[in-house]
């Protein structure tokens, strides 16, 4: 139990694939003007994330291990990702028209988002047990949530903000994600 909440606490906090493996930093830029959008793609993006990782993890252990097909787990892993990011898509438009409106083209960029992909290949490198790559997808979703979500109301608090006008939009991003990158690696001292 306390090798799970390491990993989960690692993948949220000290490995952080935003901020410690800039992985998926393309929403992370793009989406993030608002705290909305943000917190939609971030919960997408987890759910996303959680069930890929789990599938992929089923199908390498009991489809292509046993039929010495590991080489084609890049390949299954992404048609794996882009038929969940399109079940997703269409229930989101089904029950939820104006969430489905909101993320507008960045649902589709899920499938491209090479955090979802790092996860479920970090895990399968890793030899992570079912319940562990749960555990870490979780983890690593969350994190990417976390980042997204604060992320997304420092810039709208940016915006607001009187500022020289050479730092006004991207430059002041970029340094602000610089900053909160700074911060996070600060939790790879904990336990040291």
């Amino acid at each position: 139990m306390t090798e799970l909440g390491l990993i989960l606490f690692g993948a949220l906090l000290v490995n952080n694939f935003v901020l410690a493996q800039f992985l998926g930093l393309c929403p992370f830029m793009g989406i993030t003007r608002s705290f909305d959008t943000a917190l939609a793609t971030g919960l997408a993006t987890t759910f996303v994330l959680a069930l890929a990782a789990v599938t992929s993890h089923t199908l390498y252990h009991h489809l292509l291990l046993p039929l010495q097909l590991a080489y084609l787990n890049i390949i299954v892993f992404i048609i794996v990702i882009a038929g969940l990011v399109q079940v997703i898509q269409l229930y989101l438009k089904a029950t939820s028209p104006v969430l489905h409106q909101v993320l507008g083209v960045y649902l589709p960029l899920i499938t491209s988002n090479c955090a979802v992909l790092g996860v479920t290949l970090l895990a399968i490198n890793q030899a992570l047990s079912l319940l562990a790559t749960f555990v870490f997808a979780v983890g690593a979703a969350a994190g990417f949530t976390l980042v997204m979500v604060l992320f997304g109301a420092l810039r709208e608090q940016l915006e607001q903000s009187n500022l020289p006008h050479a730092f006004a939009g991207t430059p002041i991003a970029l340094l602000s994600a610089g900053l909160m990158s700074l911060a996070f690696m600060g939790f790879q001292g904990i336990g040291s």
